[in-house]
């Protein structure tokens, strides 16, 4: 017997996408559809309005009573308990398995596999790093809302792969047992919207003069790991969406480090 198509309430799939990016409780006082999970990467960057936010907050207060350089970390355990590290799981992922991998079969094994290689290792150390020395280079409140604007301009970027490419795997095999639905034109319009107003606000308020730059080089960071996946791919999976959405991130905070000297 076909199970009967589950309600969903136009709160449903922001309030998914809410419980599945973030660590947040949300659980405890609502449990939305199913369903609804099919389309959290439509408001990927509304969750990342509530991770840079927070990391963005605690870098700047705690600034005012400790070392920038201990803010800086601080703010960065800050979000990798906010999240669980998901993101930084598929990044692990994503290289262990594109460094490793000959073949197509071959890297999505190595990235479906829960154990940690030593390119997983390197580039987590490596990204945690850059990010950590980047943000230590700007001032505290420059880098409040650098992150805060950073972090749902990489989702917004990084989500066009599910719109670009099919998922490289089956509903089955899939780590979270749900494939992204593929977003239609008023989910893209919603996820321009979520993911420049940050952007806007923060090229305003910081006064950026070379402000193209800051959105035109994370773009083609994207572009080439768009390139890199769909050739050894055909596909994306989830590690890969979250492996592009860190380095993508990191571009742009880069880029602004360079923009604010």
């Amino acid at each position: 017997m076909q199970q009967a198509p589950q309600h969903i309430s136009w709160y449903d799939r922001p309030w998914a996408a809410l419980t599945f990016f973030t660590r947040l409780p949300l659980w405890r006082l609502y449990q939305p559809p199913r369903d609804s999970y099919r389309a959290v990467v439509e408001y990927w960057p509304l969750a990342g309005w509530v991770t840079g936010s927070i990391m963005g907050a605690t870098l700047y207060l705690s600034s005012m009573v400790l070392p920038l350089a201990v803010a800086v970390v601080l703010a960065i355990v800050v979000r990798l308990l906010l999240t669980g590290a998901l993101h930084e799981d598929g990044l692990a992922d994503f290289i262990d398995g594109f460094g490793g991998g000959v073949d197509r079969e071959r890297i999505l094994a190595i990235m479906k596999d829960s154990h940690i290689g030593t390119y997983g290792v390197l580039a987590l150390v490596m990204y945690e790093l850059l990010l950590g020395t980047t943000l230590f280079s700007l001032s505290p409140a420059v880098a409040m809302v650098a992150i805060a604007a950073a972090d749902p301009y990489a989702k917004m970027l990084s989500s066009q792969l599910v719109t670009m490419m099919p998922y490289a795997r089956t509903e089955q095999t899939a780590k979270a047992r749900t494939v992204y639905r593929h977003p239609g034109i008023a989910a893209g319009i919603g996820l321009t919207i979520q993911g420049l107003l940050p952007m806007a606000a923060f090229l305003w308020l910081a006064q950026v003069a070379e402000w193209y730059y800051v959105i035109f080089i994370p773009g083609l960071a994207f572009y080439f790991l768009y390139l890199l996946i769909w050739r050894k791919l055909q596909g994306y999976t989830g590690d890969c969406c979250g492996a592009v959405c860190l380095l993508v991130e990191l571009t742009t905070l880069l880029t602004i480090t360079l923009v604010c000297k």
